[in-house]
């Protein structure tokens, strides 16, 4: 028999050690897949020889598995060489922590490894003992990657670097060039932006520059619907295999309906590069779907959460309480307030019809120059008695002028703050992306009903979203890129983050008097 390939030599390797680490086929031999055999051929038996490798596609198709499989085939395997240094290196803790914990379960999960690499948890490393070869898993977030002297190096999701440099990857790549044949494996969904670093990466790959770089890439034609089958199958490699299908079609569905998810889905599912834009919170059709007849006098009994949004003096104040109306189910109802002198004004500024909401009752516009915080925090105070709040989540915009009204009637409310932006309230946890998938999430499934009120929706229709650089799925919404007011929406996604964030039932309810500092 001839000489087996390095590849073939290194797939047999895998399947014969490395085990399922987790899902429905944990503990089971892990089975490569064509396209799986397909990277290691390009890696291995690159003539040239392969000094770095580029893979990218689109999410759940088993790259960090893939990822753990490589690692021990250079810590423990065939590819392993005494004394040898592996890292891999994240963009945050817990990305670098999931790499570490995947190969970690591997190496339990055999018998035949789990005899020769031990596990370092606290210090996220492995090592094997009788090669002399020691693994550890690095992120951006840690100043730890000077002095070191890999021979392999992995950057897992290296598209969430934004701009043309990280120093990270430059401090990595800088080190390994001590060697004389390191490997290198970047495996990613691509960055968002032709500027960033992957993106270079991938195009100078694609140009062909470097005989010993290597590229894979899965990405859905942009020509082709984001929403058919053929693009999916483009960008996903294991679709309709262990990436289930209609998972797919589904979040396809939702990015569908919901416009402000499909920069997001483009750019994880679809692996396409989508610039960082605006995007519309709602589709008009999603959102009349939403809309139903509901008579407030029905509700006195059932608990409710509310979200408000707080305004400067002379803007729009918004406050929405969500009712529970079965498991995980909610109806939905608004209250505005606006300077009375202020409404001809606005009329035009805004191009909306606040004096025809305010005669039809959908918009409280009492006489006065400024928002009448005293009345408002007597309207608050008033619906907390008469319906049973559990829960009020609010921004700290402005907080302070309500704080001093609530405080001088001497009522107390049961507040919570929520995080507006991508980071989480440290009291409660709330943030703005989370609260926005909940809502997102009840609509689409058709929990969520919406009394109907013409200032809410056209509140809704205007609302923007915008991702976060550093993970797209999140997003929050943006005031300054909005086509106008958007605060109804604002206090509608609060009230569901906070109707959603704790467990139904009973559970003692803190009331917070809110004084003056």
């Amino acid at each position: 028999m001839g000489v087996l390939k390095r590849s073939t030599r290194n797939a047999r390797w895998i399947e014969r050690y490395c085990r399922v680490p987790e899902g429905r086929d944990v503990g089971r031999a892990l089975k490569l897949r064509p396209f799986q055999r397909r990277i290691l051929r390009l890696i291995y038996d690159n003539a040239a020889g392969t000094r770095t490798a580029i893979v990218s596609m689109g999410r759940k198709n088993g790259k960090t598995t893939l990822l753990a499989c490589l690692l021990l085939l250079h810590l423990a395997g065939p590819e392993a060489r005494p004394n040898a240094q592996l890292y891999s290196a994240a963009q945050s803790r817990d990305q670098a922590a999931l790499l570490y914990g995947l190969a970690a379960k591997m190496v339990r999960l055999s018998p035949d490894l789990a005899g020769h690499v031990r596990a370092r948890e606290t210090a996220k490393q492995l090592l094997c003992p009788e090669l002399g070869t020691v693994y550890r898993a690095l992120s951006a977030e840690a100043r730890t990657s000077y002095g070191i002297s890999p021979t392999f190096v992995v950057h897992d999701e290296l598209g969430q670097v934004r701009g043309p440099r990280s120093e990270l990857y430059d401090a990595l790549e800088t080190a390994v060039g001590a060697h004389e044949e390191p490997l290198t494996v970047i495996i990613s969904t691509q960055a968002r932006r032709d500027e960033d670093l992957l993106s270079q990466l991938i195009d100078d790959a694609a140009a062909g520059h470097d005989p010993h770089t290597v590229l894979a890439l899965w990405t859905a034609d942009p020509e082709l619907d984001p929403f058919g089958a053929k693009a999916m199958r483009q960008a996903c490699p294991a679709y309709r295999d262990f990436l289930v299908a209609g998972q797919v079609r589904q979040l396809a569905e939702r990015a569908r309906r919901m416009p402000s998810r499909e920069a997001a889905y483009r750019n994880l599912i679809l692996n396409q590069r989508v610039a960082d834009k605006a995007e519309s919170w709602l589709t008009a059709a999603l959102w009349r779907s939403a809309q139903a007849d509901l008579d407030l006098a029905g509700y006195a009994g059932r608990p409710c959460w509310g979200g408000l949004d707080l305004s400067l003096t002379k803007d729009l104040t918004a406050l929405v309480l969500a009712f529970e109306a079965g498991a995980r189910r909610w109806d939905a109802f608004a209250w505005h307030w606006m300077p009375g002198d202020r409404v001809a004004e606005a009329c035009e500024t805004d191009g909306a019809p606040y004096d025809a909401w305010r005669r039809e009752g959908f918009l409280r516009a009492p006489p006065g120059p400024v928002v009448d915080y005293a009345r408002v925090a007597r309207e608050l105070a008033g619906l907390c008695e008469l319906y049973r709040v559990r829960e009020i989540a609010y921004d700290r915009h402005k907080v302070e002028l309500l704080r001093h009204e609530l405080d001088r009637i001497g009522q107390r409310v049961p507040l919570a703050p929520h995080g507006q932006g991508f980071a989480k309230s440290s009291e409660t946890g709330m943030w703005m992306p989370g609260s926005i998938e909940e809502t997102e999430a009840a609509l689409l499934e058709g929990r969520l009903r919406v009394a109907r009120n013409p200032l809410l929706t056209w509140c809704a229709g205007n609302a923007v979203c915008v991702p976060s650089s550093l993970e797209p799925a999140d997003r929050r919404f943006d005031k300054r890129r909005a086509t106008g007011r958007i605060d109804g929406a604002v206090a509608l996604v609060q009230a569901l983050g906070a109707a959603t964030r704790l467990p139904r039932g009973p559970r003692k309810i803190r009331f917070e008097r809110l004084a003056v500092a």
